[in-house]
This record gives C-alpha cells, structure tokens and sequence, in this order.
C-alpha cells in the first residue's frame, strides 16, 4: 500500500470525485464544530444564527451580482455554485463572530477554520464546473508534447512490444497550424490520435475539428473536458478505432472573442475552414468525404459548430453542438454588430445559425447533435431552438439534455458519451476497411 502511494504524483490527484473532498469537507465541517462549542449563553448561539443568515445572504448577493448583474463570461452559474458562495459567507461570518471571548487555542482553530472554508467552497465550486480536474490543471502545469515526437514514442514503445499495431491508449500532441490563407493569429492546437492511428500502416480515419468555450484555450478539451480519456475507452472496445480529433484555437487569447467570422479581429472563418482543414489533409490519415468530417465545439465553441457547420456542408458532414448560443455574441448586440460585422446589422443577422439552416435548407446529407444540461437556463432554450431550426431545415437532427448539470465540462463528457457513437455511425468509422486494421 505504501509503495502505491508513493507511486501517485500529489499533483495528479484528484480534485473532483468523493474521497478527497469527503476529507477536505469532514475536516473543515470538524473545525467549525470546534469553533461552535465555545463559552455557553444565550446571546452568542443567537448571533450566531443571525450571522449564518445574514452571510448567506452576502454569498447570494455575491453570487447574483457576478452571474447576473456584472455577467463577465456570459454564463449563468449554477445552482451548486450559489450554493456553495452562500454556504461560504454563512460559515465566514459563523468564524467572525465565534473569534472573540474564545481560550487562545480556540481562537488558533477559528483562524485555521477561515482558509478551510474557503478552501471546501473553491472544491466544491470546481467540482460543480469540473474545469480543474487535477492540481496539476489547477496550477497550470498541465503540458503535451508536440505530436511528432509522441507518435515516434507510441510506435516505438509499440515495436518494443513486438507487435505492428498499438494496443494502449491514443496520444495527445501539439502542433502548429499555420494561417497561411487567414493571416490569424492562432495558438498551438492539440490533437488526439487514437490507438489505429498510431500504427505504422494507420488506416484513414473519420476527423473531429473541435473547439474550446471562450475564454480558453485547446487544451481545456483536454484538460477539463477529459476527451482521451473518453475516445480511448471508445477505441478500446473498438479495436483501437476513434476519430482524429484536431482541437485549433479559433480565439487567438484567452479573453478574445472574435465570433468565428472573418472580421477586423480575425480572419477566423478562414482559418477554421481553409487553413485548418489543409493542414489535416496534408498531415493526418483521414478520409476526405464531408460525410467523415464533424465539427464540434462547447459553448462560445459551440456557436461556431453551428455557424460554420452549416454554412460548409461541402466540407463537414456532422455537426456537434455543446451548449452553443443562439447567436454569435461579444458583449451587447450593438457591441457585437460593431466589432465583428464592421456595423453591418443585415451581415450580423444573417450570421445566426437559424439564418444560416434556412439559407441552405433543404440540406441532403448533414446531421447534427445539440446538448445542453438541464441546469443551464441561458443556453438551453437556445440549443432547442437551433435543433428544431435544424430539423425544419432536414438536418438529421438529434437533441440530448444532460441531466443534473449546468453550462460546465460535466455536460461535455455528457455530451462526447451520447455523441459518440452517432458520429461513428454517420462517418462510418467501424466500416469494413477499417474494421481489424488494429490487429
């Protein structure tokens, strides 16, 4: 047992699923006890409970302020995450008011028991997003490889092995797409090789152009999103087949939003549809056929899915929409009229995605998966929206809601699981040309 222990790397820990936070909220919940069986009376139990109130209600006020008064991410929180705001400002104001008239060793547990609540609501808060998985994420330490140098380590280990074909799991590598037709100033991108892939005589495989929420970045998919860890277990009751998957960054930065247009912030469109698309028909083993490419994305990623999915059934065949919004948006309307359509109201309305479907309607050979969760009231309506648009427009349309959770990565997993073997069908991944190719 010692030696398992000592073999788990503390950053790789698990900041998300039951024992450690049982043990982070049993230890904090101790303390608070402590700080409670103080000195007897009266007045001190009832201010107590006053305060409690009183906090709560600040950790509500706080909440709504920042969810739906100063909105800074255009998301709504969740009700997991109000929660945990007001459980923080009852359980402060219950340590503030139990400091005074305490033996000095109670008031050395009430200081401790401060970071300790702050501490649980930040667990609980992240377990409720699922953006941090590990400490390793949180701290941002997390990095990949560039994907040549991890697919000349795959097919090694794969030799070393004495076989042609690899068993284990799919790489994740980093690679540089060029704009060389957009001119946008894109960061790396990652991409996901399954198993098949790795192989020394791959076979062509269906490809995923994925897209990250705004703000961030390609390696959320990864990082928070867990979407290896999610193919893989695909490929491996599949003899080792999965899509491609190419995650590009469509933002440029953390905190830009350039709507996946062609605009003064970006060449965006071009990039994902010209740039992108050429540079994994160059580099990648894929099938060319739009019936084998999808285009997927969460939330401001989501949008694009849809946009630009619909506007390209040449090039994408399938479509994944993760908790996209109804239209393209930075800021207010007039904002996202004057930064991104040059002013132009007609050209910003004829960038909703339902503006788009009706353009192209009927469509012949698209399909298309929406997914929201059932806790994310902003996003949701507008995702039924676009999929019964979608329908109208003879898209084979699909519609998932996730339940039990909000505008988070619990709803990506959701959505990958349920998404998955669709898109395996309709690009024909366990085809017979490819079925075996993993030995």
């Amino acid at each position: 047992m010692n030696s398992l222990l000592s073999d788990i790397n503390p950053l790789d820990l698990n900041l998300i699923d039951a024992p450690l936070l049982a043990a982070l909220y049993g230890v904090t919940g101790l303390v608070l006890l402590l700080v409670l069986l103080g000195p007897t009376g009266v007045r001190r139990p009832v201010m107590t409970v006053i305060g409690a109130v009183v906090g709560a209600a600040a950790g509500w006020l706080l909440a709504w302020l920042v969810s739906d008064v100063w909105d800074p991410w255009g998301v709504s929180l969740s009700i997991g995450t109000r929660l945990w705001t007001e459980a923080l400002g009852a359980s402060v104001a219950i340590v503030l008011l139990n400091l005074r008239g305490q033996v000095r060793w109670r008031r050395v547990v009430a200081m401790c028991a401060l970071p300790l609540c702050l501490l649980s609501a930040a667990a609980g808060i992240n377990a409720d997003v699922g953006q941090f998985p590990t400490l390793r994420v949180a701290l941002g330490l997390a990095s990949f490889p560039q994907l040549d140098q991890a697919l000349a380590t795959a097919r090694s280990d794969t030799l070393a092995a004495g076989t042609t074909t690899s068993t284990g799991d799919g790489i994740v590598g980093t690679v540089t797409i060029p704009a060389t037709v957009s001119g946008f100033a894109a960061r790396p991108a990652l991409v996901y090789l399954p198993p098949a892939a790795t192989a020394a005589n791959p076979p062509a495989l269906p490809v995923v152009e994925m897209l990250s929420g705004q703000p961030g970045s390609p390696s959320d998919v990864f990082t928070a999103g867990g979407l290896a860890r999610i193919l893989d277990r695909y490929a491996q009751a599949h003899s080792g087949l999965a899509p491609i998957v190419v995650v590009p960054d469509q933002l440029g930065s953390p905190t830009s939003n350039p709507m996946c247009v062609n605009s003064a912030r970006g060449r965006v469109d071009t990039y994902l549809t010209i740039d992108v698309p050429a540079w994994i028909r160059a580099h990648l083993h894929v099938k060319d056929q739009p019936s084998a490419w999808t285009i997927a994305g969460f939330s401001q990623g989501g949008t694009c899915s849809i946009q630009l999915g619909a506007a390209h059934p040449e090039l994408y065949g399938n479509i994944l929409d993760i908790a996209g919004e109804l239209v393209p948006r930075n800021g207010s309307e007039a904002h996202t009229v004057a930064a991104g359509f040059y002013g132009d109201a007609a050209a910003y309305a004829a960038a909703a995605p339902a503006a788009i479907l009706a353009v192209h309607a009927p469509y012949t050979a698209l399909g298309a998966i929406f997914v929201a969760g059932d806790g994310d009231p902003r996003f949701l309506p507008g995702v039924r929206t676009l999929a019964d648009a979608a329908a109208r427009a003879g898209v084979d349309t699909h519609l998932f809601v996730s339940p039990g959770t909000a505008h988070d990565w619990h709803t990506v997993d959701y959505a990958w699981t349920k998404a998955l073997p669709i898109i395996a069908a309709r690009t024909a991944l366990l085809a017979p040309d490819n079925v075996g190719m993993t030995g």
